[in-house]
């Protein structure tokens, strides 16, 4: 029956819709304005009638009630989402000089520039995407491209406005995408730490650290209890509402929306201005709420954004401004020597523990015996540690002033520290390495590597079970997985018939892999998630990458000698042919959505010149790059008298003009898809 119809439930439905304005009403001015009206019992009481009648009336309930910030039963795991439009990364500066250089390379340009200045939060990206004002989906950045649906964990945090606000100046988009930044502030942090070590569970690193840990929870009720907030920063795709020239105008209405913005922004008329906002944001660093490492530098106008266009996945009208590292004093007080899956033998040194930007640093990495040297680095040295990028530890230099002349000079061990094979540097190399391929060390760091999130993804066999299943001689290589029974698993000690059946339904999900994750979890030197892809395009499965030779290798775009040299011999090796035809009998069966049969030489667009401006609809700017280099042409982010086409989206900004004037050929999307499909 209809509210229409019921008086009872048009009642309902008018109180309902009243508490759920009122309480998006609190929101704001809880989150967007940090100026409540009412205490937080009130407003409980609110949320808790509204509870009360969606509870009676159960089909008034929306997915954009406050109601459901409260988590949902839990996923088996996370889907894939792809990004409307691509997520980028931004290039970093480190000094005011580096700040300097962008500038001056966009003043070359002959633009006037102004800037907006935000900080760069130390939290997790992510997009949310919103239609008719309603938010339906939101998930991780990813690699920019294809990123985690965590919609139903962005749900739970209460920064994140479930439907958007109007306003007379700010009509809501029938589609929106709002970039923006998942974060925990300081004092919240410390507090979870306090009860999850009261309630005896492990603490997290830092923030940003326990934010991603709890957006990635398969049970969205963990996340509700985690205190989340959320800063939006950024605009992608935007279907109707009123027009946006510039940065500025983007973040009032990401504000007027019902979105916090960062309260630090501001505008930047000059060079000058920025370099004062970046040492203002350096000065405040220890007082803000939330953790930051550096300041974003933005191109105000928007025409000039889409106009200076992005290379190699990275904007050129943007800079991350980078804060210097934290650092401390310390002392090493022994240097222990890991094996890792190639071999190599990786120093890291084992310190006193120092706090480092509220997180605790006893071990950092030495890298190798060269780096040792260099900075003659010694048992019981004093040395400066630093977070690296205010993440990864790392030993800057030695404090001679401080040494008594007990400190002892280190020197990488001559046979393998866990299987006692005499250690080789091969030519040219930095590293020493053990040259057993039977080495547990390096069996283990091998499985793990095959198992990880960018390989085959077989959750639930990390590290600790590696190396158990390793020493039970369970299993010898990657491939070895596939045999495993739940009766084998169930001998292990403290090994349960639950955490087994799920083992066993993830080794049996892996079987049919995306090929650029196997690919990558084989673990060839010189290749990477991004190589595996690109290998993906060109090679319809491993039989066919595995037949390639060097000169076909190295005629692929990106991919050089050693690269190519490291894939054949890892192909042209018996025990990874040996090991390769396991992995086949085991029932493992790659698909490949990415392969581009087309040569990139002989292809339909051979030798064309393309340049892409504004926003495709059907399809992001990266895909129709891929598409483009697939059938052999070319792309650059410049119009010149070269370019034989212009592809033009929605808000094509001055490169169409350029291209106009120059008479080269203009293409619609239609058009362009056309071309694309022309044998």
């Amino acid at each position: 029956m209809s509210a229409g119809n019921d008086p009872d439930i048009a009642a309902a439905a008018a109180r309902i819709e009243e508490l759920r304005e009122l309480i998006a009403y609190h929101n704001r001015r809880y989150y967007r304005l940090d100026d409540p009206e009412i205490s937080d019992a009130a407003y409980d009481r609110l949320l808790g009638e509204l509870r009360d009648w969606e509870e009676r009336y159960p089909e008034l309930v929306t997915a954009a009630s406050p109601t459901q910030r409260v988590g949902a039963a839990p996923l088996e795991k996370f889907t894939a989402f792809s990004h409307p439009s691509p997520m980028l990364s931004l290039a970093n500066a480190i000094t005011e000089a580096d700040i300097r250089v962008f500038h001056n390379r966009l003043l070359a340009g002959g633009n006037t520039i102004s800037y907006v200045l935000e900080p760069k939060l130390d939290g997790v990206a992510v997009n949310l995407v919103y239609e008719g004002g309603i938010l339906v989906a939101g998930a991780t950045r990813g690699d920019g491209a294809v990123g985690e649906d965590v919609t139903h964990n962005i749900r739970t945090i209460a920064g994140v406005p479930l439907t958007l606000a109007d306003g007379a100046t700010t009509e809501i988009p029938a589609r929106l995408e709002v970039r923006g930044e998942v974060v925990i502030a300081t004092a919240a942090f410390r507090r979870l730490n306090r009860e999850r070590e009261e309630a005896g569970e492990a603490s997290f690193a830092n923030p940003r650290n326990a934010a991603a840990g709890s957006l990635r929870q398969l049970d969205s009720r963990i996340t509700a209890r985690r205190p989340l907030d959320f800063f939006a920063y950024a605009v992608g795709i935007k279907e109707g509402g009123a027009e946006l020239k510039t940065q500025w105008e983007v973040l009032a209405a990401l504000k007027a929306w019902g979105f916090q913005v960062h309260p630090f922004a501001r505008l930047a008329e000059s060079i000058e201005s920025c370099l004062e906002g970046y040492r203002s944001l350096l000065a405040q660093r220890e007082e803000l709420n939330h953790e930051i490492d550096g300041m974003v530098l933005k191109v105000n106008e928007l025409s000039l954004q889409a106009e200076l266009g992005s290379i190699f996945r990275r904007p050129r009208w943007a800079l991350a401004c980078k804060f210097p590292a934290r650092q401390e004093t310390t002392v090493i007080e022994r240097i222990d020597v890991q094996v890792g899956r190639t071999g190599a033998l990786t120093p890291v040194a084992i310190m006193r523990p120092v706090r480092i930007g509220g997180v605790t640093v006893s071990r950092a990495s030495l890298h190798n015996q060269d780096e040792i040297d260099r900075k003659d680095i010694r048992l019981g040295d004093t040395v400066v540690v630093q977070r690296a990028g205010d993440v990864i530890p790392e030993v800057v230099k030695v404090v001679p002033g401080r040494r008594t002349g007990r400190e002892m000079p280190f020197l990488l061990p001559a046979s393998c520290p866990v299987c006692g094979t005499a250690v080789v540097r091969l030519p040219g190399e930095a590293a020493h390495r053990c040259i057993n391929i039977a080495c547990p060390a390096q069996v283990k760091e091998r499985i793990v590597h095959f198992a990880a999130r960018g390989g085959m993804d077989i959750e639930g066999l990390g590290g600790k079970m590696v190396s158990r299943l390793v020493d039970a001689a369970l299993i010898k290589d990657p491939a070895d997985i596939y045999s495993l029974t739940a009766v084998k698993l169930l001998a292990l000690e403290r090994t349960g018939e639950k955490s087994v059946g799920n083992l066993l339904l993830a080794i049996a999900a892996s079987k049919n892999p995306p090929l650029e994750k196997l690919i990558f979890a084989l673990g060839i030197r010189q290749v990477g998630e991004s190589m595996a892809k690109i290998l993906a395009r060109h090679y319809l499965g491993l039989k066919e990458l595995a037949d390639a030779d060097a000169d076909e290798l190295t005629a692929i775009r990106d991919l050089g000698p050693e690269a190519a040299g490291s894939i054949t011999r890892f192909f042209r090796e018996p025990a990874n042919k040996r090991f390769l035809a396991k992995l086949e009998a085991a029932g493992i069966a790659p698909v490949n959505s990415l392969y581009s049969p087309s040569s990139p030489t002989v292809g339909s667009l051979a030798g064309k010149i393309f340049v892409i401006t504004g926003t495709l609809t059907g399809m992001t700017r990266e895909e129709a790059k891929h598409r483009i280099e697939s059938r052999g042409g070319k792309t650059t982010e410049s119009v010149s008298k070269n370019t034989h086409y212009v592809v033009a989206g929605a808000s094509p900004g001055s490169k169409l003009e350029k291209a106009q004037a120059l008479g080269i050929s203009i293409l619609d999307e239609p058009t362009f898809f056309a071309l694309l499909e022309t044998p």
